[in-house]
């Protein structure tokens, strides 16, 4: 059985990944509500952990992990290692005292335990004083009660943690709070929408990324590109090289790099590259989330062979954030350039076939699983295959940060 796994990045104060959430569902229709939550999150953590490689998952970061009470009492969370673990207590929990013997343990044990969706009960007192990591939610506490809470378990040593954080202006004032982590997808979203001019350089770049996904780019051309461009060919030879590729022989030359890669592997790479050198400023993960979208929706694509091009839906998916990005209005970055139609159409308006895609790849990044099923279902796609297709698109976008130096 196929396992719904997603992940959602926990920054640091400097907008670095410090962890990622893991979002999981098993299986499709309801996802079997005949079985109960303590088996089927069993069989997702046992399928995650044991049979995938946590670090293509996680990238070698630390993972928050929901477990139930009954799952605890079961000693399930000593299953996997605590230098990787954190485990997150739900709001709705009833603390009594075999629960919270269990929840000492696993802290002497190692483990990080943190309280999720808090919501001040004196009952939770005892859990308090255990927690390293307190969770806040933005999106449905008022300001006044966060800035009760921020002073109060402060006091107590606790590590705070917003999420839902939807916004920058959000993580400036969770910032200016005291927090020192926050979730939410504040990251994938402009700063500032402005009407200024986007420099030449990042214009030229642009113009080359978008020529890389059409269909009449000259292969010869982006082959004399690439080997007049030392830092570019070297990042194709470390790429190449990687062990993503698990390659018995290395590939030391650009010719012999652009015959294993083929035309739309190496699109795929400029267009990557080209984009690391536009997000230089920005934080990692809004990179790391247009390459493995951009991923996502080619392969997408590649499930209905003749129905649409999957080239197309790569480049769809790596421009989805060029707003936040550039910092620029999405209609003002996209009037300079030679895309498609049908691309504009979907980044600007989530109008005409290609949007389907896109807005399936978001729906799975963010785990919403209902509308994974219809979105799926109403492409024909066959939803049992995305679970494989999403892990691939992480290893591979890994494999294309660590190239890039990000």
């Amino acid at each position: 059985m196929n396992v719904y796994l997603a992940r959602q990045p926990i920054f640091s104060r400097e907008k670095t990944i410090h962890a990622y959430e893991l979002l999981f569902r098993d299986g499709i229709a309801n996802f079997f509500p005949d079985i109960d939550g303590n088996s089927a999150t069993s069989r997702v953590l046992s399928s995650t952990f044991f049979s995938s490689d946590i670090e293509q998952i996680t990238g070698g970061k630390r993972a928050f992990i929901n477990f139930t009470p009954e799952l605890i009492h079961l000693g399930i969370p000593q299953l996997f290692p605590p230098q990787i673990t954190t485990i997150e207590i739900l709001e709705d929990v009833h603390p009594d005292a075999p629960f919270l013997q269990c929840c000492a343990e696993l802290s002497s044990a190692g483990y990080q335990i943190a309280l999720d969706d808090f919501t001040y009960r004196r009952e939770l007192l005892g859990l308090i004083q255990l927690a390293d990591i307190i969770k806040i939610d933005f999106l449905n506490t008022d300001m006044d009660t966060i800035r009760k809470y921020v002073e109060v378990l402060s006091r107590n040593g606790c590590i705070l943690l917003a999420e839902k954080v939807e916004t920058m202006e959000q993580f400036r004032t969770a910032l200016d709070l005291g927090f020192t982590y926050f979730q939410g997808y504040f990251f994938s979203r402009p700063e500032l929408m402005r009407e200024t001019e986007i420099p030449i350089l990042k214009m030229n770049l642009l113009q080359i990324m978008a020529e890389a996904g059409n269909d009449d780019f000259r292969v010869n051309e982006m082959r004399k590109l690439i080997e007049r461009d030392v830092g570019i060919s070297y990042k194709l030879l470390c790429y190449m090289n990687s062990p993503f590729f698990r390659r018995l022989n290395e590939i030391t030359s650009i010719k012999h790099a652009i015959l294993m890669l083929g035309e739309k592997g190496i699109k795929s790479f400029l267009s990557v590259i080209i984009m690391s050198e536009l997000s230089q400023d920005k934080p990692d993960e809004l990179l790391k989330s247009s390459v493995i979208r951009a991923k996502l929706c080619e392969s997408l694509g590649a499930l209905k062979p003749g129905r649409t091009d999957p080239s197309q839906l790569f480049t769809l998916g790596l421009f989805s954030l060029i707003d936040a990005i550039l910092e620029s209005p999405m209609e003002h970055v996209l009037e300079k350039l030679p895309l498609s139609h049908e691309i504009k159409a979907a980044l600007l308006d989530g109008k005409g076939f290609l949007s389907s895609y896109l807005r399936l790849a978001e729906s799975y990044e963010r785990g919403n699983w209902g509308d994974v099923i219809s979105l799926g279902s109403a492409l024909g796609i066959d939803t049992e295959k995305l679970p494989a297709i999403y892990f691939h698109a992480l290893g591979w976008a890994d494999a294309l940060m660590e190239t890039t130096g990000h």
